[in-house]
């Protein structure tokens, strides 16, 4: 791409066992020396640690989680996987039970036993006081080939969202390490010295070498980077639905007035509820290569995925099949594409041109129920953008963008269903890589100022300081921006793409003996997800 146009464009077969064959090949697909030459910056958008957590190809993780008084650990997620530990901080940070010693050994010793090397740390409130994580961890440190801490991966203070993120962060680390390890040795073969972005969910990139420590930030980047993608095309002046039909699920998103929501506490994957921050998106079993079966006289779509469709030599009927056979999409083997629909019909009793019609319905009708599930959903709730808080706000779509490869054939059948306009935006197919390349580099900060007890924390970064008892809420936004700028720049963003915001504050008086005697001020600050300033890229 040049100057958010596309200059050429290729897609290639992904090699699971190979992603830098797959990259490698996509490249010389579509740049020649020159174009590597003038390479200002590559971003990959990838799914590789959100099929993970989807398909439950998790690594062995040791979950320790220091959860206090006031909560049973039955009513914690992953009740099951953790071992629970003393050791709490109060809300404002200040010890309150120290780790037990003899707890640990014992600990230790069991890990060692089940050959568990990589570890989840959790104390309830270590994003005010992150000390007893920092013990844990440097207790485990002979033993451990990686771990991560709580308050290093969110600075928000929920603690059942910290326990799932941390754990999830753990259990994807080692595939996100390889792949990071193949980008390197791809970057080497191109011979380029460039920013290496991934996507990450809220639709903002991180380098790879900082993705290595936080993989969990890289879940549902697929999705994040098809709503950047569409973001130049929605109307900043009427809510819009993007649909991005692809070969194993639909992923759908909603924009208010232009504007993608958010999910506000955090996403959530596989029951997993995370603070990790996220764009909002529903997906569904339903593609161009989803199984179709017909069991017990009834036709059956998805959600499983057997291969590509018959009329690419595939093992099943597939939507792709009943496309072709329609004449609605000229790819392919016809005539595998009508065997494909024949197996069907002999079943059903109808012939192949009235089965592909019910195939291709039956298709745009579970994406379409989707969407207005998704709809009662979110209008049942406030209203969360990755700008504000629209209270009381209903979304009301007044146009479906649909995108991905079977987009243009089924485009119209799902306009029709929901009697909404629709519209296929230009180069399609390739509409979340367009989405990864032009993303903003994005960044959080969570800080907590105490004046009575002259300590501010930044929860991320893990470290305290003094500050004076007259320090004010602008004297934290003030120091919270410069250090998110620096953080934003270290993760490679560009003076031009950032762009701070403050997403929350609060402040409290801390009143004791009927009198105030000082403030507790909460701030997260963020460089605001959108897209890149025009520059070649």
């Amino acid at each position: 791409m040049n100057n958010r146009k596309i200059i050429r464009k290729s897609k290639v077969l992904t090699d699971k066992e190979n992603i830098l064959k797959s990259v490698l090949m996509a490249t010389e697909a579509v740049a020649k020396p020159e174009d590597i030459k003038n390479l200002q910056r590559i971003v990959l958008s990838t799914t590789l640690t959100t099929n993970a957590v989807v398909q439950n190809q998790l690594d062995p993780v040791g979950l320790v989680v220091m959860n206090g008084p006031g909560v049973s650990p039955k009513d914690l997620p992953l009740y099951d996987k953790a071992n629970y530990i003393a050791g709490y901080m109060s809300h404002r940070g200040i010890e309150a039970e120290a780790p037990d010693r003899a707890e640990l050994a014992e600990l230790k010793e069991k890990f060692k036993k089940e050959n568990i090397t990589r570890f989840a740390i959790v104390g309830k409130f270590s994003t005010r006081n992150p000390v007893h994580e920092q013990e844990v961890d440097a207790y485990l440190d002979d033993i451990a080939e990686h771990a991560s801490q709580s308050h290093q991966l969110s600075g928000a203070l929920n603690f059942p969202r910290r326990i799932a993120t941390t754990y999830l962060n753990e259990a994807v680390w080692g595939l996100q390490r390889k792949l990071a390890d193949q980008l390197k040795t791809y970057m080497d073969k191109l011979g380029v010295k460039v920013p290496l972005y991934i996507l990450k969910a809220d639709g903002g990139t991180i380098e790879v070498e900082a993705s290595r420590e936080m993989p969990v930030q890289t879940i549902l980047s697929g999705p994040a980077a098809t709503i950047m993608g569409v973001l130049p095309y929605v109307s900043p002046e009427k809510d819009s639905i993007s649909v991005d039909i692809g070969g194993t699920t639909t992923d759908i998103a909603l924009f208010a007035d232009g504007v993608p929501l958010l999910e506000p506490q955090g996403i959530t994957i596989e029951d997993h509820k995370t603070s990790v921050r996220g764009l909002l998106t529903h997906s569904i079993g339903v593609g161009g290569d989803s199984h179709v079966r017909v069991e017990d006289g009834v036709l059956l779509l998805g959600p499983e995925r057997l291969g590509a469709a018959m009329a690419f030599g595939g093992p099943v009927p597939t939507t792709t099949d009943a496309l072709v056979v329609l004449g609605i999409a000229d790819i392919g083997d016809k005539d595998k594409a009508m065997d494909a629909m024949k197996q069907l019909a002999a079943e059903l009793g109808k012939t192949p041109e009235d089965v592909a019609r019910q195939v291709v319905d039956l298709a745009c009708t579970l994406i379409v129920e989707k969407i207005n599930a998704m709809l009662a959903e979110i209008n049942s709730k406030p209203v969360y953008t990755i700008h504000e808080l629209l209270e009381g706000r209903r979304i009301e779509p007044k146009e479906v963008l649909v995108v991905g490869g079977p987009a243009p054939y089924m485009a119209k059948r799902i306009g029709e269903m929901m009697d909404c306009p629709v519209r296929v935006p230009n180069d399609s197919d390739v509409i979340n890589a367009s989405g990864a390349a032009t993303a903003r580099t994005t960044v959080e900060l969570n800080i907590v100022a105490d004046t009575e007890a002259q300590v501010l924390s930044i929860a991320e970064e893990g470290v305290q300081q003094k500050i004076s008892n007259r320090f004010t809420l602008d004297d934290v936004i003030e120091l919270g921006t410069e250090k998110l700028v620096r953080k934003a720049k270290e993760a490679g963003a560009r003076d031009e793409d950032i762009v701070v915001e403050v997403a929350d504050s609060q402040v409290f008086n801390v009143v004791r003996g009927y009198s105030t005697i000082g403030k507790n001020m909460r701030v997260r600050l963020q460089v605001k997800p959108g897209l890149i300033k025009d520059e070649s890229n």
